[in-house]
């Protein structure tokens, strides 16, 4: 939708200029909730920056999943690779791209260890995190949408690319559900904050995200027009990912229920 800009010689695509966005806007919040909760709103910091450092790896190492013909070819294709260019196309084509849940499964992995390495309750600091996920996604959408990226289908009332980074997406008329999806993932953080705010979700504000964010997310990729990012079966991979990423929220907050009714 917005072509890439020129700054100081460099060339600077828009997803990159609205995911800064969203980190410069998720650490701040973060770290000044943490201070009025009480908590080491330092060690906050430290873990969000951990985190977005497991964001990239895994949502990288994800999307290499969700291409194993491209993976097989290139490691049949091992002796052909004469020099450091080479190297780095073929490293490309495995991980050039990458996968939201990939990114998410790698924060909450990374999140979980540093505050069990540093002795801090995952539950204090993790309802504060969990929040910070569909804030930071809110931002994420919007430069897929001024990228081009995670289109949507073709729509007679849709929008039209000319500068999208895939050709594909070009000079049809789509759906534009990463607009859409952006807007979900900014009401979903105003309904965490409630909850949060008047502590009715203590310790659960993660659960809950991983519990509402599929459904919708699950129901937004029928409206998704691009085909690159994988299946199983006859679901997305996201869709089979938000299928148990939901069963797991809902089965642990119904046993805390239980639990909670036998205490």
């Amino acid at each position: 939708m917005i072509p890439n800009i020129e700054l100081f010689g460099r060339t600077i695509s828009p997803y990159l200029i609205f995911a800064l966005l969203g980190i410069f806007t998720v650490l701040p919040v973060s770290y000044f909730m943490a201070k009025k909760k009480g908590l080491d709103e330092i060690e906050m910091l430290i873990m969000m920056l951990c985190s977005f450092g497991g964001v990239v790896v895994f949502s990288h190492l994800l999307y290499a999943f969700t291409v194993p013909d491209t993976v097989v070819r290139v490691f049949s294709n091992l002796d052909k690779i004469k020099d450091f260019d080479g190297f780095m196309y073929a490293f490309g084509l495995i991980l050039g791209g990458s996968v939201f849940y990939g990114g998410l499964i790698g924060a909450i992995f990374v999140f979980a260890v540093y505050t069990k390495a540093r002795k801090l309750s995952f539950g204090d600091y993790s309802d504060i995190g969990a929040m910070m996920i569909p804030l930071f996604h809110f931002f994420g959408r919007l430069g897929c949408f001024t990228a081009g990226c995670c289109y949507g289908v073709e729509w007679e009332h849709g929008i039209v690319y000319e500068h999208s980074i895939l050709e594909s997406a070009n000079h049809v008329a789509r759906f534009p559900v990463q607009l859409v999806e952006a807007v979900l993932n900014l009401m979903l953080f105003f309904l965490l904050f409630y909850l949060y705010k008047r502590g009715k979700a203590t310790h659960k504000i993660l659960l809950l995200y991983l519990l509402i964010y599929p459904v919708y997310r699950f129901i937004l990729e029928f409206f998704r027009g691009d085909t690159y990012r994988g299946f199983v079966g006859f679901m997305s991979t996201s869709q089979f990912i938000s299928v148990i990423l939901f069963t797991i929220s809902a089965v642990v907050l119904i046993v805390q229920g239980i639990r909670k009714r036998k205490a």
